[in-house]
């Protein structure tokens, strides 16, 4: 049976600064990003299985990369925790603002190391994360691939 690729694409707004930065970012500002996220695996050859030669079921992986990454970043403001951002976040948060207090720079190279990590851990056994790609505007992107890692 052949390995196939299924790939689920996913839409979200998520604001960052990245502290000590040189240019513009450091400023709070926000990104309408865009995941891919593609999975390999075999289709089910179970004639009896109503997922039947699928790899996953697009909602199932849909529901994973929902509640790991959606669901949580989409308009939140994402700060390193371990940097003064922290007073930043601590006033939002106080003002009922959603943010996110992380243990990394907030680029999209490590949101999307991060991502990998928190699906990877939620797929089925049979299944394995070959690559995700975050990309934060129309010309800018970050890729994650299995085979790199």
């Amino acid at each position: 049976m052949s390995n196939i690729r299924i790939t689920k694409q996913f839409s979200f707004e998520t604001g960052h600064a990245l502290y000590g930065y040189d240019g513009k970012c450091k400023n709070v500002h926000g990104h309408s990003y865009k995941l891919s996220v593609t999975v390999i695996g075999q289709p089910i050859t179970d004639t009896s299985n109503v997922k039947f030669g699928m790899v996953i079921d697009f909602s199932d992986l849909k529901k994973i990369v929902k509640e790991e990454i959606v669901d949580v970043f989409d308009h939140a403001t994402v700060f390193n925790k371990n940097t003064p951002h922290v007073e930043l976040a601590n006033e939002l948060k106080d003002r009922g603002h959603h943010v996110i207090l992380v243990d990394y720079q907030p680029t999209s190279e490590n949101m999307v190391t991060d991502f990998a990590q928190k699906i990877k851990n939620r797929l089925p056994k049979n299944i394995a994360l070959h690559s995700l790609k975050l990309q934060e505007t129309e010309t800018s992107f970050a890729e994650w691939y299995a085979s790199d890692n």
